[in-house]
């Protein structure tokens, strides 16, 4: 059981509108996958306007439109880019689209919010950063794994606490349910996805160099695989990879898409952060055969153990912190250097993963 003295863990408040009415307008174009919902959802929470979609797709306009009636469907992008009131767009159009379609809203003077991955190869996180420095624009990053989930936003309170001293290591497991009839065809193209590193691989990357505090790391090995879907060549249904931050700190991740259908969720996902005096453990979205409910927060250092269910008590603060570094130029939901170092550690494991060949032998 867990002792009743020593620090106060207890989780800090929400976070709720920080601007306005009408002073952060912000629209939608590309909504390819569900996340452009939690994006849109988390800026509204902050105290954005949703005034336009775009996506050549109508009936995924009307999809949106029944979720957020008062938005207003453009007829085109440029509708969208021309309209001088809309300070940011945010995007989750097909991975392989998101760098260029940035580029284009920068271009236009408005800040980008892309889902992840951002980028599907190197070349195009260069031009991204080439804009940045040449626009002043931010091409912001939805690494929803930490930002939109309760559990990772109190980890990283308890870290800043000193909960569990210096952060060592930080495991991750990102197993995902497939559902593979009702995926768009993008999703089995590698050169449309990216491959599983470079897609739900940014997720794990950037919680790595979150929770440590590095700047940059090193990637020792990482390797891809297709076990169970022989029909799709392109397509990898897992992936591992283990780091070596530049401030000694190490890393490792392991994806996949063998969620079973038993388990009450998408995907068991989970976190073990070591620390020089402690060690967390997040279970994000279940916690299996005991609790359906998500964002259980396991914490164990000198004073005892912990589990604290944090599920309605911390909020996002994200949101909030990315408008008002919109509106003041500032940079402190998270810095732009950051958001690309991921993108480019995902990538740098992507193109040199080992491929295991004989992955769909029986």
């Amino acid at each position: 059981m867990s002792k009743s003295d020593g620090m106060n863990y207890a989780p800090q408040g929400h976070f709720n509108a920080v601007c306005q009415p009408g002073e952060f307008v912000f629209a939608a174009a590309g909504l390819d996958h569900g996340h452009i919902y939690g994006m849109c959802n988390g800026l509204r929470e902050a105290g954005g306007q949703l005034k336009w979609v775009y996506d050549p797709d109508s009936e995924k306009v009307e999809r949106f439109l029944k979720t957020y009636p008062e938005v207003r469907a453009a007829d085109s992008l440029e509708t969208i880019l021309q309209d001088e009131e809309v300070r940011l767009v945010a995007s989750a159009a097909i991975p392989s689209d998101r760098g260029p379609l940035g580029l284009r809203v920068m271009d236009s003077g408005k800040d980008y919010f892309a889902d992840k991955a951002p980028f599907t190869t190197l070349e195009q996180l260069e031009a991204a950063r080439a804009k940045v420095a040449e626009t002043g624009r931010k091409y912001a990053v939805y690494y929803g794994e930490r930002l939109h989930t309760e559990s990772s936003v109190y980890a990283e309170q308890l870290i800043k606490q000193g909960a569990i001293g210096r952060v060592l290591q930080v495991m991750g497991l990102g197993p995902h349910r497939i559902n593979a009839k009702n995926r768009p065809a993008w999703f089995f193209e590698k050169e449309k996805f990216g491959g599983i590193l470079c897609d739900i691989g940014s997720h794990q990357i950037e919680q790595f160099l979150q929770f440590t505090g590095a700047k940059d790391a090193r990637v020792v090995h990482s390797k891809v695989a297709n076990y169970n879907y022989p029909q799709y060549p392109n397509f990898e249904d897992f992936g591992d990879v283990s780091l070596v931050g530049d401030n000694g700190a190490t890393g490792y991740f392991r994806l996949d898409w063998m969620t079973p259908d038993g388990l009450s969720t998408w995907g068991d996902g989970r976190m073990m952060i070591l620390g020089s005096d402690g060690y967390i453990e997040l279970r994000k979205y279940v916690d299996i055969a005991r609790e359906q409910t998500g964002d259980h927060v396991y914490l164990v250092n000198h004073e005892g153990e912990r589990h604290f269910a944090v599920n309605g008590q911390t909020g996002f603060p994200y949101f909030g912190q990315l408008i008002l570094d919109c509106l003041h130029r500032t940079e402190n939901a998270m810095t732009q250097e950051h958001a690309f170092k991921a993108a480019e550690l995902c990538l740098i494991a992507q193109r040199d993963a080992i491929v295991i060949t004989n992955a769909g032998r029986r």
